[in-house]
């Protein structure tokens, strides 16, 4: 059976470092391996993208392959045909399939019968390529022992995914969100229990963020909650990320965000624009470890 990557914790501890260390030795044009050479890659989409369909298509082509567009007014997945007959009919046209869609039991269905490897490019329960560039990126910019890192906002499936990665890495994790915003329960449970990781959830941003070397943000309303904006900003107001905020971060703290940013909401223009910023870094590292993730389900 194929390898398939549906969250973070489809990997080991070792193996989330051999896939940064693909991630660096492909940034670094040190190797351009083409594990996708004479084949093409099925890119399933349910939610609109930029990031994930342009960062997934060049990053297939970049490593010889050529990338399918494939919309969900065309196959309605699980309505039109079943996910399992989606799957077997996939495997016998393509080396491997992205999915970026609602439901994250979709994805491991697909994963579940598919013969080729199955790539997570959003759920609304996880987002693990995003967060596996956003670290790859921070090991770039900033070396510690032991990263503390501040997620502020809405308990979505960024936070779900910073959680599944503190499950496997060892790290000073704190969500700092509303009580009626939380995470998912489960996967905090999972990263609670890794003694390697410190697990903070607070309603106070002033203690999230205390000293912290990451400050992480995303929209306060998910794509297909955009109706649910108001109510979400009255509860999150206070978790927006501006210069006052920072000064209570490490002096050389870096500030991330998955983009899209809604400006002057989560994240002010002075501090997504200012010296402290690494969102386009992060944007671009898609790109990068997207490839290493491939390569390496690939090469299984």
């Amino acid at each position: 059976m194929a390898r398939s990557f549906t969250e973070i914790t489809d990997l080991t501890r070792e193996e989330v470092f051999e896939v940064f260390d693909l991630c660096a030795k492909m940034k670094s044009e040190e190797i351009a391996p083409k594990p996708l050479a004479g084949k093409s890659a099925a890119c399933i989409f349910t939610k609109a993208s930029l990031r994930t369909r342009v960062s997934f298509e060049v990053g297939i082509n970049e490593l010889g392959g050529n990338s399918l567009y494939i919309t969900d007014n065309e196959i309605k997945l699980g309505v039109r045909e079943s996910i399992h007959d989606v799957a077997k009919v996939l495997s016998r046209f393509v080396g491997l399939i992205m999915i970026r869609t609602f439901a994250h039991s979709d994805v491991t269905e697909l994963a579940k019968y598919a013969s080729v490897p199955v790539v997570n490019g959003l759920t609304d329960l996880v987002h693990p390529c995003q967060v596996m560039g956003d670290y790859f990126t921070i090991l770039e910019h900033l070396t510690r022992d032991r990263y503390k890192i501040a997620y502020l906002g809405d308990g979505n499936n960024m936070a779900n995914s910073w959680l599944n990665l503190a499950s496997l890495l060892p790290m000073d994790l704190r969500i700092g969100t509303s009580p009626d915003t939380p995470v998912n329960e489960a996967i905090l449970k999972r990263a609670q229990a890794n003694g390697e990781s410190r697990i903070l959830v607070t309603d106070d941003p002033k203690e999230a963020v205390a000293d912290a070397d990451v400050i992480y943000t995303d929209v306060w309303a998910s794509m297909g909650q955009k109706d649910k904006i108001e109510e979400k900003t009255r509860l999150l107001s206070k978790f927006q990320v501006n210069t006052a905020l920072l000064a209570g971060a490490a002096s050389d703290c870096l500030v991330m965000h998955c983009l899209p940013a809604e400006r002057g909401r989560e994240i002010t223009d002075e501090v997504m624009d200012g010296p402290h910023s690494v969102v386009f870094d992060e944007a671009e590292n898609r790109l990068h470890i997207q490839k290493a993730i491939m390569v390496f389900l690939l090469e299984q």
